[in-house]
């Protein structure tokens, strides 16, 4: 079971990028899209980008779904997971007591 504070620290580290902001940007406005059009969108490379989705998908941020296209090409598309950070001080204190050994 994932700790709260665990979950807000990796969301955070996910979203302290510009590249992965405009990732998670992207796939909100678009809905889904997989790996070489999000690239070209954004505008960085397959390779890049793959590392920084691990990341997001890592975190929980978004998740992948592979699929055959009509002409039998597989394509890994991406979406956004539904999330709400309240960073908030309560939330964030609250949060703070449930880290994990690991961030002590």
């Amino acid at each position: 079971m994932t700790r709260p504070g665990d979950q807000l620290l990796a969301a955070l580290a996910a979203l302290a990028n510009p590249h992965r902001l405009r990732i998670v940007a992207a796939l909100h406005e678009q809905g889904r899209a997989y790996v070489s059009q999000l690239a070209r969108d954004i505008g960085i490379s397959r390779p890049l980008l793959h590392l920084h989705l691990k990341k997001l998908e890592e975190a929980g941020l978004v998740t992948s779904r592979p699929e055959v296209s009509a002409d039998g090409k597989a394509l890994n598309y991406f979406e956004v997971v539904p999330f709400g950070i309240p960073l908030t001080p309560a939330f964030v204190s609250e949060a703070a007591r449930t880290l994990g050994e690991s961030h002590e």
